[in-house]
């Protein structure tokens, strides 16, 4: 069996590089490259413990203090919170990185000895890594700030009328401009199929005027609405919408007007 160390050394540090600058991006952090540099170079010394012969516990102790060492080399020491926090998505992105690693193992049924593909075709094992990896991560950030700023906008909405209670997930959207044209009350907005009028319900009918269409919109009252099970709108008015949001998981468009006074 041949083992390549000089090979080994690069591709631990292309992969502790990724990692660094992955953890950099979600946390924006804003250190520059070449801290993130010397963090890799940091982290790909692990190599050298292949050298040695460590039990389970001692070879993790010994990953755990070259993980500190590698984010105080590239983000410096401010409190212990923000060491911890760049510690665990460090961890949580390896872990990302190392599940494709793994499966990538499985699809070239490579031999691991020490965490370390070997075959008679190592080279190929590189330049999957080398280019899938970096698009592995870069989904990874992208999707994370796409989380990040949906759930920022994105509430757990309870609203009660009478007796019932009805839960919902909405969806602050600063382009909701539906007042109620009588009584200048903010309008937000319900897709349910399942929900039923009753003959108690007095409505309301509210135009609209959308890009591409106009119409009215039946509206009806609630007793009040509870937002992430904190805050409490009483008298709220919500248009029953005939079609869904198309966006994932939400059933209700909420009115920038009154979420934003109950902040």
């Amino acid at each position: 069996m041949k083992v390549y160390l000089d090979l080994v050394f690069l591709l631990n540090f292309f992969l502790d590089f990724l990692l660094l600058l992955t953890v950099n991006a979600i946390l924006k952090r804003n250190v520059k490259i070449r801290r993130i540099i010397l963090g890799g170079i940091v982290g790909s010394l692990s190599t050298f413990l292949l050298f040695f012969s460590f039990n389970s516990l001692e070879l993790f102790f010994m990953k755990l203090i070259v993980s500190i060492f590698m984010i105080l080399c590239t983000f410096k020491y401010h409190t212990i919170k923000e060491l911890l926090t760049n510690l665990l998505y460090l961890y949580f992105t390896s872990i990302l990185l190392g599940g494709f690693l793994y499966y990538l193992n499985l699809e070239f049924s490579y031999e691991v000895i020490k965490n370390v593909f070997v075959s008679n075709q190592f080279h190929l094992n590189y330049i999957l890594i080398i280019l899938i990896g970096p698009l592995i991560l870069f989904i990874y950030i992208k999707q994370n700030i796409y989380q990040k700023k949906r759930n920022k906008t994105i509430y757990l909405i309870q609203l009660v009328k009478g007796k019932k209670k009805y839960q919902y997930t909405g969806y602050l959207d600063t382009g909701n401009k539906l007042y109620d044209p009588y009584s200048s009350r903010p309008v937000h907005l319900l897709y349910d199929p399942n929900f039923k009028i009753t003959k108690k319900d007095k409505m309301i009918y509210v135009p609209y005027h959308g890009l591409q269409s106009t119409g009215i919109i039946p509206c009806i009252f609630f007793d009040k609405m509870i937002i992430d099970n904190k805050r409490e709108i009483s008298k709220v008015l919500i248009g029953l919408s005939k079609e869904p949001f198309h966006i994932d998981g939400v059933s209700m468009i909420l009115h920038e007007d009154e979420i934003t006074e109950e902040s």
